[in-house]
């Protein structure tokens, strides 16, 4: 018994601490692996192969399939992706790992695993096309925090690529690096780096980011949509539409904090305060003059509101403002900030206290699963909305025939019942799902039904410019009409059950 508890304090090796993360990465997308479920944008790219990662200024996207598949194109190939990023993962995890910690344990692991262990994730890892290109994205930031080389301009350039690498995979993963650089200031406060080499830290930080940026521009950004090149307007009050982004974020955040999801964060809290109280401590204890240590001790408080408005960071400024969970991948951050102040404190108790870390881990587990089964429950839906409309348009011949067929955007937050208990319990699922329609056209071609397309110049006109006429067809969730040689899908709005209202 005192050996196996010894296995929890005792120092880790390399290949250790790879296995242990491996192991924890995986059993993370597990459930996503076993839903299977083609999310979104998945449908259309799985029908075509399609790629159109390049003109999202994705371009080491669109080449990482073409590498994997060797095709110009992206047949679908899920899993095999995303296990090839769990792998990279773990690897990056290990050596961020050994990078904050001389000795490290399991409990030192734990600290790093948020950055995978992150609930908003869950949606970024649901594509099972953008899932694995989000991830080495994530991969490619640690690895520019971690690498280290006796040569200074390996030491610059080699970072720089990876920051080049990491946005032309996602460009919401320079949050994450940003965020990182934050956590660095906090480590070089707690192992009493000296006040000259906080400059150059800093000054490193900088130039590796600037000169990533500046090859990203010059590989992948001319590739970009103008359209999504559009930040905010600078003369209609900028900053106040900043606020306004950052009350949806915080509203979403919220999300995640109900049942007993605020007593763990709660706890996390507090034993936070408690590693940022000691972290105050070794500051004013170190042997420098006070307006040095005012200096380190301001930088360290910063990072804190930093690492809070890099939750959505770079978002915040576009004009056309995502406030998708994807998005917020550098709410990882900010769990790694808790579990690594958490961890500070705990240590300085008791060498087994931080295993306590286990436990937000395990809710997020948790929730990861609940996640899964939400996906599987959608799965059955969309099948079944899908076989339902292929049935009605094949049994009727005019239907059958018609040169197009438009279906009405209809949406609704009330689609899925079938997860309603779940949602009510854990209302952050349904943001993760982000799933408010029936039907996206683009399914329809799986089951041989290829004239029907999405609404949009005509944007929801069958809602109200049909209802005059009798439908062909008359369907609990939908009613299709046909005029002349052209049918029209007009969705029902679906009515929210009141004892299972989320």
């Amino acid at each position: 018994m005192g050996r196996f508890s010894d296995f929890f304090v005792k120092e880790m090796g390399r290949r250790q601490a790879w296995l242990f993360f491996l192991l924890a990465t995986f059993v993370y997308v597990v459930p996503l692996i076993l839903a299977d479920y083609p999310y979104i944008d998945d449908n259309w790219r799985s029908l075509s192969a399609g790629m159109a990662w390049a003109e999202q200024g994705r371009l080491f996207t669109q080449l990482f399939y073409n590498a994997l598949t060797f095709t110009d194109a992206a047949p679908n190939i899920f899993p095999l992706p995303l296990l090839i990023a769990i792998v990279a993962m773990s690897s990056a995890l290990t050596s961020l790992t050994f990078h904050y910690f001389r000795q490290p344990t399991i409990a030192c692991c734990l600290v790093l695993l948020p950055l995978w262990y992150n609930p908003f994730l869950l949606q970024n890892l649901s594509y099972q096309y953008d899932g694995a290109p989000m991830a080495l994205s994530l991969v490619a930031v640690i690895y520019a925090i971690t690498f280290r080389h006796p040569s200074r301009n390996m030491q610059w350039l080699v970072p720089s690529f990876l920051i080049a690498l990491a946005l032309g995979l996602y460009q919401i993963s320079l949050n994450v690096f940003l965020g990182l650089c934050c956590l660095e200031l906090l480590r070089a406060a707690e192992e009493k780096m000296p006040w000259p080499e906080w400059g150059a830290l800093i000054g490193w930080k900088l130039a590796q980011v600037l000169l990533g940026w500046l090859i990203y521009c010059a590989t992948a950004y001319p590739f970009l949509g103008q359209n999504r090149t559009l930040l905010l307007n600078w003369s209609a009050q900028p900053l106040l539409q900043i606020d306004i982004n950052i009350g949806r974020v915080l509203e979403k955040v919220m999300l995640l904090l109900h049942g007993g999801f605020i007593w763990v964060f709660a706890v996390l809290l507090f034993c936070a305060i408690a590693g940022a109280a000691l972290l105050g401590k070794n500051i004013v204890g170190r042997k420098e003059s006070v307006p040095k240590r005012l200096s380190i001790g301001l930088l360290c408080v910063l990072t804190v509101p930093l690492v809070l408005l890099l939750v959505s960071g770079v978002a915040l400024i576009f004009r056309d403002f995502n406030e998708g969970a994807r998005t917020l991948m550098g709410f990882a951050v900010l769990l790694v900030l808790l579990f690594y102040l958490s961890h500070l404190a705990m240590a300085s108790v008791h060498e087994r206290l931080p295993l306590l870390l286990l436990v937000p881990l395990l809710a997020m587990l948790s929730l990861s699963f609940a996640y899964g089964r939400v996906l599987t429950v959608q799965k059955t839906f969309a099948n079944s909305a899908l076989f339902s409309l292929e049935r009605d348009i094949s049994n009727h011949r005019a239907l059958r025939e018609a040169k197009r067929i438009y279906m009405s955007v209809t949406y609704s937050d009330y689609w899925l019942l079938g997860a309603a208990g779940s949602f009510k319990q854990l209302p952050v699922l349904h943001y993760l799902l982000n799933i408010d329609f029936y039907m996206l056209a683009e399914n329809l071609p799986k089951v041989g039904i290829t004239n029907v397309v999405a609404e949009r110049e005509r944007r929801n006109a069958t809602r109200v410019g049909y209802q005059n006429f009798s439908p062909v067809v008359e369907s609990p969730y939908y009613r299709i009409y046909l005029l002349g040689d052209y049918g029209f899908i007009v969705m029902k709005e679906p009515a929210p059950i009141k004892s299972l209202r989320w």
